[in-house]
């Protein structure tokens, strides 16, 4: 618990963080930006007063509107952070194949056939002859192979792993508008309960 004459300094500083939060999240999302990808932006509010009167919310149910606006961001966020370490550890493995496949190129510009061996199963290989190939499958088991080129897919993953890194740097920019206006909504509502009190007792 706060002595009384710290709580002034105390609430100065959280509001004065909370208005560089503020700055700095409203100047990383554009102006005007309804959403991306699906993500709703979050409006900052300037005024909590005519917010709540244009949105026809009372304070409670703004603060639970806004709750359960951040928990689903927060949601979003995990869903893409999932996606984003997905990606990052299928990288690797897209450039070992490109190694592959360069290997083969530089057989077939000398004229060679590759010889590799395939693991069929655990301690099981067969050798094989590869030569003048110009496409690269992926087995996808029951059945399906798909045939694809492997520069195209290297170049997709790097492209929606940049996509994803946007996403939660936009994501991340809404969770914190989202937690100022949570602060506001609560502080004006605080500052109203204490001058309704104070003019009680006058």
């Amino acid at each position: 618990m706060l002595a009384p004459h710290v709580r002034p300094l105390a609430t100065a500083l959280r509001l004065g963080l909370l208005s560089l939060m503020a700055a700095v999240a409203a100047a990383s999302t554009p102006q005007g930006v309804a959403e991306r990808r699906g993500i709703p932006a979050a409006a900052f509010v300037e005024d909590v007063e005519a917010y709540l009167r244009q949105a026809g919310l009372d304070v409670n149910s703004a603060l639970a509107f806004l709750q359960e606006r951040l928990q689903q961001y927060k949601i979003v966020e995990m869903k893409l952070l999932a996606q984003q370490r997905d990606l990052q550890a299928k990288i690797p493995d897209i450039e070992k194949c490109l190694d592959i496949v360069a290997a083969l190129q530089a057989k077939k510009a000398l004229g060679e056939a590759l010889i590799a061996d395939f693991e069929l199963s655990e301690g099981i290989y067969s050798r094989a002859k590869i030569e003048d190939t110009d496409s690269v499958c992926l087995w996808l088991g029951a059945n399906v192979m798909l045939e694809y080129s492997c520069d195209e897919n290297l170049e997709n993953a790097k492209a929606s792993l940049e996509v994803l890194v946007a996403d939660l740097q936009f994501l991340r920019d809404q969770q914190t508008i989202t937690q100022v206006t949570i602060a506001r909504v609560f502080n004006w509502d605080v500052h109203q309960r204490r001058s309704k009190q104070a003019v009680k007792e006058t």
